[in-house]
């Protein structure tokens, strides 16, 4: 139940590596077929027709290493190896079975040109098999997919094959021999078996070809800033980088990129950062020559403010081969990642400059004028509190959406969602439908994370039903709602008066509010969650007990474990309280209107109902208890008190609601039935905190810490 020690990258690579035998590599093609086969129950017309592979599925384990000092080249490298092997292991072993099943005779059925050339191409020259064609075509196709896996350096195929055969090039050509297989059997009345365990296998290698999934590279726009510091110093282009302007950085970068001159050279010795960020780059180019450009697809620029922000990762890449500026060629998608309130609020001013740069847009030209944007829930929440993080997100995205369309360039959001509410969960198919108008084009990716991981795709059945769901709510929001209604205007100002509201009242308490930070250390369980071996990340982005470095994750797991949730509500009933002290006649009746009316609102509304039926004020105030300074916790708790209550109220109020969840049943007997077993175990861990940190240093005290930090997150579910 608990780990005896510290998860390494390539452990959580693995973890992540079992969801493909769990659910996607057998679930992804039994979806297409479902829906393949309901479009022809509705119309004999569709019978022919194959679904292009729109769904998929990304990582950055192995690639993200913002904040993450263990995710090096050589552990990019064991990654993309790792989910080759994968793939390519599951795919010998569906060609094995498809073996026995297709013993079809020449002399008996006919046989497609294409498939008695690809039959005489086998190495396997068995007598018995002289008249089976399909069997040696088969034996074929193993036998090159062997010789991939040897070629790749990869562990030997399960089983041997029958002879000696060129590797293949790159998936498209194997997907290309079993389409051949495929179209013969159809052609010849044995639909039956092409549309069985061969379409599956089909379906699988279209959608994750040699490589399993891509891996997003992921870092932080200050390591970018420092790199390319060092670069420029090195080379004497510019000397003190990093104290430029942004308005003298960003000519600087554009000269720079227009010339296929490097700045790193084999002759100069660099920081270790400098170094580590090259060979992780030039790591992703020799990917993209080993498994296609689908391997490494992406690179997200955490803490994207500014379009310098962007140029820089060009730069880089650049140096890497991954960006040519002779040919105009772009080999991975630069993703800005807006995260903190106020890059919310700029980041459709930042994409249109960028836009307005004709060197960039020639770039975006050979990636067919897509740009991909993503928006980060968590941080956002952090740093201005829930209902100011959920409204700037949504009008950011109304920002992004009409700056794209000026430009003419296809938007793809990628939304940074957690599991918790706090960092932007809650059910998918509603937060979809809830985006503005225009946001969802065909097109969307999201984040599932940790907990969230294992509740939904651990299982066959239950993990394709969660994609049949993101696939529904994507389809529905581009098909059916694609000029829904803009929300009224007096909507709109309503959300901006009650989020400066909530902002102020979260930022007081949170930055404002003298030994906060050391009230959340003693009152949570932080410092023992950031010893829990859950995964290889540090809990923070510096060595420091500053709110400002702690990461978005153990901040709301820690408010989570206390049951407060404080991330997932707080701010709320003292805006509502000051929205309707500025509108006693008619405030309510608009506020009521909006939550019938207008699905943002309500999925907002929705999601805050949720967390707050998982707090307990009571469990909660034992945990004050924790916060050793009396005076501090006396002018803290109070406060945290009151504004749970209150939130509570004008909640209620709003949604007509006579208690919280009245409106979601099943969830609210859920959540009842977990709570004998779930409150005794936040009593314990209390019990045990005054012991550890009384000096008891009892290793069976922390191990049972530990316990209940694990129990208490299962029941939650959602903790963060």
């Amino acid at each position: 139940m608990l780990r005896g020690s510290r998860l390494k990258v390539v452990d959580e690579i693995a973890n992540g590596l079992s969801y493909y035998d769990y659910t996607f590599l057998h679930e992804l093609p039994r979806f297409y077929a479902a829906l393949e086969d309901q479009l022809v129950s509705i119309d004999r017309a569709w019978e022919n027709f194959e679904l292009p592979s729109f769904l998929r599925v990304g990582s950055w384990i192995g690639g993200d290493r913002d904040g993450n000092p263990f995710v090096t080249a050589e552990v990019l490298r064991q990654a993309l190896g790792m989910q080759s092997e994968r793939a390519l292991i599951f795919y010998l072993d569906e060609v094995h079975l498809l073996g026995r099943e297709l013993s079809l005779d020449a002399r008996l059925v006919t046989v497609s040109d294409q498939l008695k050339d690809l039959a005489e191409r086998s190495p396997d020259r068995s007598p018995q098999r002289r008249n089976e064609p399909y069997r040696l075509a088969v034996s074929g196709i193993y036998a090159r997919l062997a010789a991939t896996v040897r070629g790749l350096g990869q562990a030997e195929a399960p089983r041997h094959a029958v002879g000696e055969a060129p590797p293949y090039a790159d998936a498209a050509e194997f997907v290309s021999d079993l389409d051949i297989l495929y179209r013969s059997l159809m052609a010849n009345g044995s639909a039956m078996l092409a549309r069985g365990r061969l379409r599956s296998l089909r379906r699988a290698a279209d959608t994750f070809g040699f490589h399993l999934a891509g891996i997003d590279l992921r870092q932080n726009s200050e390591v970018h800033e420092r790199t390319v510091g060092e670069l420029f110093e090195t080379t004497c282009t510019a000397s003190n980088y990093a104290g430029l302007p942004e308005a003298a950085r960003i000519p600087l970068l554009r000269e720079e990129l227009k010339t296929a001159r490097l700045l790193a050279s084999p002759f100069l010795r660099y920081s270790v950062d400098t170094a580590s960020e090259l060979k992780i780059l030039r790591e992703a180019a020799e990917a993209h020559r080993r498994y296609g450009k689908a391997a490494v697809p992406n690179y997200v620029i955490s803490k994207a403010n500014g379009v310098s922000d962007l140029l820089e990762v060009g730069l880089l890449l650049k140096e890497a081969g991954l960006l040519r500026p002779r040919e105009q060629e772009l080999d991975v998608n630069i993703v800005p990642l807006f995260e903190t309130i106020d890059d919310l609020r700029n980041c459709g001013s930042v994409m249109g400059e960028l836009f307005a740069m004709p060197e960039y847009l020639c770039l975006l030209e050979g990636r067919g004028r897509a740009q991909e944007v993503m928006l980060g829930y968590s941080d956002s929440n952090k740093d201005g509190g829930f209902l100011t993080s959920g409204w700037e997100l949504y009008k950011a995205e109304i920002a992004l959406i009409d700056t794209f369309r000026r430009h003419g360039i296809t938007l793809r959001l990628f939304h940074g969602r957690g599991g918790s509410v706090g960092r932007g969960g809650g059910p998918s198919y509603q937060a979809i439908l809830a985006q503005p108008s225009g946001a969802v084009q065909g097109q969307i990716r999201i984040t599932e994370q940790g907990e969230v991981i294992a509740a939904k795709y651990s299982q066959a059945e239950v993990g394709r039903r969660n994609l049949e769901i993101l696939a529904a709510a994507s389809l529905e929001a581009t098909l059916l709602k694609p000029d829904q209604a803009v929300p009224r205007e007096e909507y709109l100002t309503a959300m901006d008066e009650l989020s400066d509201h909530a902002y102020r009242a979260y930022r007081n308490l949170v930055y404002e509010t003298a030994g906060f930070d050391r009230y959340f250390w003693e009152s949570t369980v932080i410092g023992e969650i950031a010893n829990l071996n859950i995964g290889s990340r540090p809990a923070s982005r510096k060595n420091s007990t500053r709110l400002e470095d702690l990461r978005a994750i153990p901040w709301v797991f820690g408010w989570s474990q206390c049951r407060l949730m404080l991330p997932g509500w707080y701010g709320f009933g003292t805006a509502i309280k000051a929205w309707l002290a500025a509108r006693p006649r008619d405030g309510m009746k608009i506020l009521r209107e909006m939550y019938r009316e207008w699905p943002f609102f309500q999925t907002l509304l929705s999601n805050m109902d949720m967390v707050l039926a998982k707090s307990n004020i009571a469990i909660a105030s034992r945990y004050a208890e924790l916060v050793e300074d009396t005076e501090l916790r006396e002018a803290i708790f109070p406060r945290l008190r009151a504004e749970w209550h209150s939130t509570i109220e004008t909640l209620l109020a709003i949604t007509g609601q006579q208690a919280l969840l009245d409106q979601n049943p099943l969830l609210a007997r859920s959540i009842r039935n977990r709570f004998p077993y779930l409150d005794p175990l936040n009593h314990v861990q209390i019990e045990l905190l005054k012991r550890h940190r009384a000096g008891n240093t009892d290793e069976r005290v922390v191990q049972a810490i530990h316990l209940t930090i694990n129990g208490i997150a299962a029941g939650l579910r959602n903790s963060g």
